[in-house]
């Protein structure tokens, strides 16, 4: 069923309405009402933004995005093309002294009010689920991350481990979930097999469909992506293409929210890094407008986002072979793997790729360009939680 068809079974006149509980990044929305607009910019959550766009086109399906903030004066809704906002003041501390409580009685003031038909819930990073589940409504929960996973490869942060806790309640007594990748279903299966699971990609922003490419390949230009840490590998990232200084012609541009790192090693390398800091999507998409390739030596990661969109863009990935990254990078098609944590590894895949007869002049399989464009599109991700929705109130599927 399309985004732009009839919602399976819905009364006519009457669209399916959903409360999501969110994170959601109104700071990167134009037009705000004044009180929104001094907002900090937080991670742009881009999926959900995509997934927003395709049901504002769709005349079944009303959404009611439901987000706290802590430096708001005061409460604000509006609506914007068929979807209300409800942005809600709530100070951290007291969300986090109430055990997220809080957030339930801020919440369920608005829901007796909207009246949803369900609450969908985005992510365990601030208790979503366990909210929703506290508000005692038909919910489902989409999992933007796997805490339980996370905590096995490494260690994880303080607040992370309580998340986690939160996490494990959520998913003991939850029904039905998203997730990303055939790996995130397998773990979910393995551990919580009373759970009804539906694969939901994340479809990227639609700019990077539009990316004209124009690869640069003297010098080769590397992009990476994400948060600076040992999580998302940067120290591998370092220490490979400081060994590779003396031998390969690039430059990196690294696009990230977190603050350099010290500048310890070559001075050389040093000089052919760029740091690029909360790019929006169209500036990421412009970076990927001459990058000859991504790289990602992330140690632990479900489905990230810098892949897809690299992937989409048709830019050549040489990542970890980690979580869902297999389902988007075909080796020898449009980039290459390594085992994760594999320092030499990662040296040893950089290399191969710079002297790929595609991925060395930043080109891609064609097959495989268009199968992951398919895969990853915002339709088919309006799609599967449509379908997910359906499940959850239990209508049947058209």
């Amino acid at each position: 069923m399309s985004s732009n068809s009839k919602a399976s079974g819905q009364a006519a006149g009457k669209p399916l309405r959903v409360a999501w509980i969110s994170d959601y990044p109104i700071e990167w929305e134009p037009d705000l009402p004044e009180d929104l607009r001094t907002l900090p910019r937080r991670h742009p959550g881009t999926w959900q933004m995509v997934l927003l766009r395709e049901f504002e086109r769709n005349p079944d399906v009303q959404v009611h995005v439901i987000l706290l903030r802590n430096r708001l004066q005061r409460d604000v809704s509006f609506e914007r093309n068929g979807t209300v906002f409800h942005a809600l003041k709530a100070r951290a501390w007291m969300r986090l002294a109430s055990v997220f409580w809080l957030d339930v009685h801020l919440i369920r003031r608005i829901c007796r009010r909207v009246k949803p038909d369900l609450v969908h819930a985005w992510g365990n990073e601030t208790a979503a689920g366990v909210v929703a589940q506290r508000l005692g409504l038909p919910n489902l929960l989409t999992l933007q991350g796997l805490f339980f996973w996370y905590n096995r490869q490494i260690r994880m942060q303080r607040y992370e481990r309580w998340m986690e806790r939160f996490e494990r309640k959520s998913l003991s007594r939850g029904d039905v979930v998203t997730t990303e990748s055939n790996f995130a279903v397998r773990l979910l299966k393995e551990n919580y097999p009373k759970l009804r699971i539906i694969q939901a990609e994340h479809a990227p922003n639609r700019v990077f469909r539009e990316v004209r490419r124009r690869p640069e390949t003297g010098p080769f230009h590397f992009i990476a992506i994400g948060g600076l840490g040992v999580r998302k590998g940067t120290d591998l990232l370092f220490k490979a293409l400081q060994e590779l200084c003396g031998e390969l012609p690039f430059r990196l541009t690294v696009v990230t929210a977190s603050e350099p790192p010290p500048q310890t090693g070559s001075n050389e390398f040093w000089g052919r890094v760029r740091f690029k800091h909360r790019a929006v999507p169209a500036e990421v998409a412009r970076e990927f407008e001459t990058a000859t390739m991504l790289l990602m030596p992330t140690r632990v990661d479900t489905s990230p986002n810098a892949v897809k969109e690299a992937v989409v863009a048709g830019v050549p990935v040489v990542a970890s072979r980690v979580g869902g990254i297999p389902d988007y990078v075909f080796p020898g098609k449009n980039g290459i793997l390594f085992e994760p944590n594999d320092l030499e590894g990662f040296i040893g895949a950089i290399r191969a790729a710079c002297t790929h007869p595609l991925f060395g002049q930043g080109n891609v399989d064609l097959q495989s360009y268009g199968e992951t464009r398919d895969y990853l599109s915002p339709e088919r991700m309006a799609q599967n939680f449509i379908q997910a929705y359906d499940m959850v109130i239990g209508r049947k599927p058209c």
